[in-house]
């Protein structure tokens, strides 16, 4: 049996040691959900969130299959906290196995003043624009930049929870930023740039204006990169590089 945890931080022990927001979303019972093998004393544990599921514990079949009733992703990153949770999903899902890149957790290391000038480098003809209900709607039809917003259910849950960006080039949304998942701490960056504008600079406007954000309000701008390209930001950014880790995507899910 699979069970939705009424309490998730059940879970908790299972999922020690592992520096990854998006658990602590759903351990936080923030954002998300955790499924597991026992309702109070689990073993085994999947949580799921956006389009990421972290599996702990003892590798468990069941769970690598389980799909939550209603769910309509598609697309899901499944994420083995060992190389055995790895062997389990190979033979269970398949799913073409990827590299992703941990960026270290440092709430101290941003240099504010440098980052405040490379928000404010905008060219000429551009304008940031705080992530509102009508680029909210735009998002949520728009698929290159629909993870911004596609893990709130409604404009209501992200205006209450989250925050983001937008810079707009000539009257049109060319980049953004945005809170991809919460958590009591702070937040999970999400940045995508129109293909037709990037290599411009954008991404490294809107992500100093967000992390500046985060920090006035008291949050941790979380990043985790999805390819060097995306570290060699985060880098510039003032973050540093943690260690590479093992995802499958898993298509259709």
């Amino acid at each position: 049996m699979v069970y939705r945890l009424a309490d998730p931080s059940a879970a908790a022990p299972l999922f020690k040691g592992w520096e990854e927001t998006l658990i602590w979303s759903c351990l936080q019972g923030v954002m998300g959900e955790i499924y597991a093998d026992s309702p109070e004393n689990p073993t085994s544990a999947a949580a799921v969130i956006a389009d990421f599921t972290f599996f702990a514990g003892v590798p468990n079949d069941e769970l690598i299959r389980f799909k939550p009733e209603g769910s309509v992703q598609t697309y899901m990153l499944m994420v083995p906290q060992t190389e055995a949770w790895s062997e389990r999903i190979e033979a269970c899902r398949g799913g073409k196995r990827i590299v992703r890149y941990a960026i270290k957790k440092e709430p101290d290391v941003f240099d504010r003043e440098k980052l405040r000038k490379m928000a404010e480098n905008l060219p000429e003809g551009c304008r940031l624009l705080p992530i509102d209900e009508k680029i909210f709607r735009y998002a949520r039809e728009t698929g290159w930049c629909r993870d911004w917003v596609d893990s709130y259910p409604d404009y209501e849950t992200y205006r209450r929870l989250g925050f983001g960006f937008v810079l707009e080039a000539n009257g049109e949304i060319a980049a953004g930023v945005s809170a991809y998942t919460v958590y009591r701490e702070g937040v999970e960056i999400e940045i995508d740039t129109h293909p037709d504008h990037r290599r411009k600079g954008y991404a490294t406007i809107c992500a100093a204006r967000m992390i500046l954000e985060a920090r006035d309000r008291g949050l941790y701008p979380s990043w985790d990169a999805a390819n060097l390209w995306s570290v060699g930001l985060a880098e510039k950014l003032g973050y540093h590089f943690d260690h590479e880790y093992t995802t499958y995507e898993i298509c259709p899910y």
